[in-house]
């Protein structure tokens, strides 16, 4: 199914795992290193958005640009433009599917949008 989308980090386990159960689902998901090619600051805000979950939610708090920015008071607006700039803060991975967007934090919740 073409329509489903990770944004995936290769390195991390958690994704590498949100992957296998999406094939293991009969899925073949289109994969977006997030990394190499991040999503828009109105992408982010969308699949936040249809995820159900706050922006604070989708920041990787322990990368150390977190703490080098200063993030840890920061707005909404600032923490999605933190993002935007620097994609390694963004908490993975997401997926979309035709049944909604969710981040596999824990992993079980892509299962609702299979």
């Amino acid at each position: 199914m073409a329509d489903t989308v990770i944004y995936h980090n290769p390195k991390c386990g958690t994704s590498r795992k949100t992957l296998d159960l999406l094939r293991d689902n009969g899925l073949d998901p289109s994969i977006i290193e997030y990394l190499k090619t991040p999503p828009s600051r109105p992408e982010l805000v969308g699949m936040i958005r249809d995820a159900g979950i706050d922006v604070r939610s989708a920041v990787r708090k322990r990368e150390p640009i977190y703490a080098e920015l200063g993030l840890a008071d920061a707005s909404d607006d600032e923490l999605l433009d933190a993002m935007a700039e620097h994609p390694i803060l963004i908490e993975r991975p997401f997926v979309v599917t035709p049944k909604g967007t969710r981040l596999a934090r824990p992993i079980d919740a892509v299962r609702e949008i299979l």
